[in-house]
């Protein structure tokens, strides 16, 4: 019980006041709250001071309001009032520090979150940084094996492209997947596209069987080495290689792939025949010296006796008939004696200025109505800027005229025989004699130019023709190529080097 005697004006005013200058100072907090937030929006502390300060100001609200009504009422001596209202007065301010508290709890709850989630966004910070540097280490990685890679694949490319042999790729059933520049120009195409995935290997061999034996090497020793193989080109020439390849085999033991490299020998095994043919020739001609001796003058006694018996016999008589038998055959074998002293390369040549073109029409002239008996068309072509040369014109004659005789005899029925001359670049001269005759075997293109070789019914042919012939375009420095398929007909090509014009 207050004593009377006391003044309470200090109490009202303090608390009066003390309410109001709550509220204010309240109401101040929450307005500077509200600044930090916008200054801090993303801060959890900053939203937790403006929540605090709003349930602070509303505890000021109903604590202050309280007091002073308290106070008023009192004063206007109506506290029966105020003994009403105090219950809600309290239960309001303990609601309202209630509400302060659990903000605070709340906002500690939210602050522990938040820090977890800081750290949480500063460790993906690092671990983004860190996949950053890994991404660029990766991408420079990448970059430097791409330039690799691309190094090695040019490399790869600039060898197979490069390469003067024939490199190769098949896929399935032998087709092509990839073949370098040499292989499709070797192979008679102009561009890779053509036979990429349109052909196989066995499409280009000679013998199916050769093919097969290259197919079983390669799946029972998964590789072939140095393998002479017979190909034919688009355009029908016959290419001899020697063939390299390993295959790959997938899961079930099949091939898949097989890589090759085929090495054209064509041009080397040209020369070696050639060379053969000139040892053949060689020492043939070394033997036709001794047979001119051993042989010749027999022969001339036998010719002589003949005819001095056939003066003692008259014509129609039989043994005037057998004696002409006898002189025929001893003239026969004096004529092919003959041939045979014209295989050594030193025998006595007279080589003068000499018009190829007008050698060639010479004979064609001398054969042409013979040609036309036997409904045998005849083609010249004759390149006009050929130059006289230093030859012998007889000795070329007898080429001519031997090889247009074979062509002859090679066509059957109704035929056409083609003489065409080219001059290549100033440096030799291409003498092409061409007809579609029944052709020459593969198995005896080798042995044609060997002396007594002949494919002529007995008596028909020595077997001399072509082998003296080849000794004399040797003796001109030249050579004779020969290309032919059966049924279709033969080509003999002479080449003849442009040494001494006139």
């Amino acid at each position: 019980m207050i004593d009377d005697t006391y003044s309470t004006a200090p109490i009202w005013f303090t608390d009066v006041i003390g309410s109001g200058m709550m509220i204010v100072f309240s109401f101040l907090a929450v307005v500077y709250a509200l600044r930090l937030r916008r200054l801090k929006e993303s801060d959890v502390i900053s939203t937790y001071l403006v929540w605090f300060c709003v349930a602070l100001a509303g505890f000021a609200i109903s604590r202050g309001v309280g007091h002073i009504a308290k106070r008023m009422l009192f004063l206007a001596d109506r506290g029966d009032i105020w003994l009403v209202l105090r219950p809600y007065s309290g239960g309001i301010n303990t609601l309202a520090f209630t509400v302060l508290a659990s903000v605070t709890f709340f906002f500690h709850r939210v602050y522990r979150i938040n820090t977890s989630i800081l750290k949480d966004k500063r460790a993906l910070e690092i671990a983004g940084g860190e996949v950053l540097r890994l991404n660029k280490d990766l991408q420079a990685l990448v970059q430097h094996r791409t330039s690799l890679l691309g190094a090695s694949e040019e490399k790869y490319r600039r060898i197979f492209e490069g390469s003067m042999d024939i490199v190769f790729i098949l896929g399935r059933e032998s087709r092509f997947l990839d073949i370098n520049r040499a292989g499709v120009t070797a192979l008679g195409f102009e561009d890779r596209n053509q036979i990429n995935e349109k052909y196989g290997l066995n499409a280009f061999f000679i013998s199916q069987n050769d093919y097969q034996a290259v197919l079983d090497e390669l799946i029972r020793v998964k590789y072939i080495k140095d393998r002479e193989c017979r190909l034919r080109s688009m355009d029908g020439s016959e290419l001899h290689i020697l063939l390299s390849a390993t295959s790959k085999r997938d899961e079930n033991g099949a091939i898949e792939r097989i890589e090759g490299i085929a090495k054209d020998i064509t041009t080397r095994i040209q020369m070696e025949r050639q060379l053969q043919q000139a040892d053949k020739l060689a020492s043939l001609g070394q033997i036709s010296t001794g047979i001119a001796h051993e042989i010749n003058n027999p022969l001339g006694v036998m010719l002589g006796y003949t005819q001095l018996l056939l003066r003692d016999h008259h014509p129609g008589s039989q043994i005037h008939d057998d004696l002409k038998t006898i002189e025929k055959h001893a003239r026969n074998c004096k004529t092919i004696v003959e041939d045979l002293l014209k295989f050594p390369r030193s025998a006595h040549t007279k080589k003068t200025c000499v018009s190829v073109n007008a050698l060639l029409k010479e004979v064609l002239s001398l054969l042409s109505h013979q040609f036309e008996l036997d409904n045998i068309n005849l083609r010249e072509d004759f390149d006009p800027t050929i130059p006289d040369m230093t030859a012998d014109g007889e000795k070329l004659k007898q080429v001519f005229m031997n090889l247009l005789m074979n062509a002859k005899q090679a066509i059957s029925n109704d035929g056409m025989i083609e003489v065409q001359t080219t001059n290549h670049t100033g440096e030799y001269i291409l003498i092409k004699i061409s007809d579609t005759g029944c052709g020459i075997r593969p198995e005896d293109l080798n042995k044609i130019f060997d002396p007594f070789f002949t494919t002529k019914p007995i008596g028909e042919g020595t077997g001399l023709g072509l082998s003296v012939s080849y000794g004399i375009i040797q003796d001109h420095n030249g050579t004779i190529e020969v290309d032919s398929a059966v049924g279709k007909g033969s080509s003999f090509n002479i080449i003849l080097p442009i040494m001494v014009t006139c």
